[in-house]
């Protein structure tokens, strides 16, 4: 018999390779999708609060379940309204874009001093006046938003500064949609609707260091293997004399930044009290305020923040929001 090759496929996705720690526990925005229109924000942020399941019909057409009653499950996410903090201006520079100034609202809250230190009211004027003056060189208009712990149900009280581009129209158009809302408070509804396609971005729950067999998937060697039975059974050859990128190896396991993409809005309210189960969600209690619920899950563990941003990629099925026939009163 001739010799035949075995099949040993890779184990464990090189694509989120370096695995390493996030640096902040809140995601960061690389890619904001283009759309037409008036301006208007492309994000917003809120904290996962839990997850349960409801009872609609089915409408994706061409589904073995269309018209009937399914199961969906939905993750809740506490949505306070965001205070525009800041104007950020970006000018096209050598390296790519670059900050041209910035101008901060007044009259802040005070738990934002827990994170920075707020300008001055003449360097506002200025700030603004520098922007109005030299609208041909600005290429993005993005605002600083800081999210309200306080209003939420996590032990919080230091706000996330997260920061939003401002797309539609001209420039001239953004900037003057970003002074309207600068220092007022601006909620989910004013940035998303029912039914919406969104992609969702947070931090996944860490894990620790762990094992090659945990982390990357590998097989168990025998009982009788040298050495060890919980890690690879070589590291690589003689030549080339060093350890690839690809072998797989202990280290950290979450804790990183991921992305899902097309997830549908099921509703968006003010009073968390008709969504909340019976005793609150798990390890976060019952909501006071605004939320946003959404179909499937998201990255992270509850309490965690995490950014949702109009869907850059095709919408898949009817953007018409399901119909909420049934809603468990439990969480998961």
């Amino acid at each position: 018999m001739g010799h035949r090759k075995k099949h040993a496929p890779k184990r464990g996705s090189l694509a989120y390779i370096p695995r390493a720690r996030a640096e902040r526990w809140r995601a960061r925005i690389r890619y904001w999708p283009k759309i037409e229109g008036k301006p208007r924000l492309l994000a917003f942020s809120g904290y996962k609060a839990g997850m349960t399941h409801l009872i609609t019909i089915d409408n994706r057409k061409g589904s073995f379940t269309f018209g009937k009653e399914i199961a969906v499950p939905v993750t809740v996410i506490d949505s306070p309204p965001l205070i525009i903090c800041a104007i950020r201006a970006y000018e096209q520079k050598y390296a790519g874009l670059g900050t041209l100034t910035e101008a901060w609202a007044q009259n802040l809250p005070k738990d934002i001093s827990r994170v920075l230190t707020l300008p001055k009211a003449s360097k506002t004027e200025e700030a603004l006046g520098k922007i109005q003056n030299s609208l041909e060189r600005i290429q993005e208009i993005r605002i600083l938003g800081a999210t309200q712990p306080g209003l939420a149900g996590v032990p919080r009280k230091a706000p996330e500064i997260i920061e939003v581009k401002v797309t539609g129209g001209t420039v001239k158009e953004q900037f003057e949609y970003a002074k309207s809302i600068l220092g007022n408070e601006v909620k989910s509804s004013d940035v998303f609707q029912d039914g919406q396609w969104v992609d969702v971005a947070g931090i996944s729950r860490g894990k620790g260091i762990q094992g090659p067999v945990k982390r990357w998937g590998i097989r168990i060697l025998s009982h009788k293997s040298r050495k060890t039975v919980r890690g690879v059974g070589s590291i690589g050859p003689w030549t080339p004399s060093y350890v690839t990128y690809t072998v797989p190896r202990a280290g950290q396991m979450g804790f990183h930044q991921r992305t899902t993409y097309s997830q549908q809005i099921v509703k968006i309210g003010e009073d968390g009290t008709e969504v909340s189960p019976k005793g609150g969600f798990i390890r976060y209690g019952p909501l006071r305020g605004s939320y946003l619920m959404l179909a499937g899950s998201v990255p992270g563990p509850s309490r965690r923040l995490v950014t949702l941003r109009h869907a850059v990629r095709a919408e898949l099925g009817p953007g018409q929001p399901p119909k909420v026939e049934y809603l468990s009163p439990q969480a998961r």
